[in-house]
């Protein structure tokens, strides 16, 4: 039976359920915009990163739609200079990061959008999500989500996001890693752990895009990982924009999620641009790394 994304929706609060109909409209949009917005803009974003045209356009249609639904009170974008306030009166705040992997739009390989969706203000740690979510614009549009009680999958078709998975878990024991960074800067202690994962038969998966890399670990099982490297000592990923919503995702789906010492979720952000190294995965795989980085600078 064919069970559509208002009627998965129906036994969360209306006002958050209300949202990620929204959320998933503007994505359909996005969805069908993104064939027409392939170039590169000359502008920055916060991360002082050249943003393409998609990011920016992207980044306009969320903030104008999520602002006239009058129930998100501040937007945090990876594409602002500053925090945009739409409703004194919302009951959400929005953490989005409008394309994931806009580098890989010149090679039309996987892009995504990331959002997260709290009542506290930002910054706040990643454990106060109250939804997380995120759209993959692959062959098939698909929409993964959790609202803290398990996570689902649904894709994209004629007749709007259909239910495709329902409270997903991590398949055991894994079969998949992808690392981020180039290997000649990885700490010593990440390049022996990457060995003992193909020395017992993981196979490398890796092509730029959080969403588009995480989402192979959510079906195949494995751990991605973005660590510190010489030059990065926080590593590259955005914790606010990244790190927490497939934190938030991974754990609900029966795995953990590591900054090497400890699940991401529970870290205090001291800024909204803070980064962190970012492992997700199987459970005793994170936890393998952890003890394999325990006593050391990684």
């Amino acid at each position: 039976m064919m069970v559509t994304l208002g009627e998965h929706l129906e036994g969360v609060r209306e006002d958050l359920a209300s949202l990620i109909l929204k959320i998933c409209e503007i994505c359909d949009i996005i969805s069908d915009g993104i064939a027409y917005r392939m170039g590169r803009a000359e502008t920055r974003n916060i991360f002082e990163e050249f943003q393409t045209t998609l990011d920016i356009w992207a980044d306009n249609l969320f903030i104008e739609e999520l602002a006239r639904t009058g129930l998100v009170r501040t937007i945090f974008s990876e594409e602002q200079q500053s925090p945009v306030r739409t409703s004194d009166g919302g009951v959400f705040n929005v953490a989005i990061d409008p394309v994931d992997g806009s580098s890989n739009i010149r090679s039309n390989n996987l892009v995504a959008s990331i959002i997260s969706i709290y009542e506290n203000e930002l910054p706040t740690k990643g454990r106060d999500q109250v939804a997380s979510m995120y759209i993959l614009y692959g062959p098939v549009t698909s929409m993964v989500y959790t609202v803290g009680e398990g996570v689902h999958e649904l894709l994209r078709t004629k007749e709007g996001f259909i239910l495709s998975r329902e409270n997903m878990e991590l398949p055991e024991p894994g079969e998949l890693y992808g690392f981020g960074g180039l290997r000649k800067d990885w700490p010593p202690k990440i390049k022996a752990y990457i060995e003992r994962l193909e020395a017992e038969g993981l196979k490398l998966r890796y092509g730029g895009s959080l969403v588009g890399d995480f989402n192979q670990i959510l079906h195949y099982g494995g751990i991605y990982g973005y660590p510190t490297l010489t030059g990065s000592p926080e590593g590259k990923l955005r914790l606010i924009f990244e790190s927490n919503p497939v934190a938030y995702i991974v754990e609900q789906a029966g795995g953990s999620s590591s900054n090497g010492e400890g699940s991401i979720l529970d870290i205090e952000p001291e800024s909204l641009t803070q980064r962190t190294p970012t492992y997700l995965g199987n459970k005793a795989l994170v936890r393998r790394l952890e003890e394999d980085l325990e006593g050391s600078e990684e």
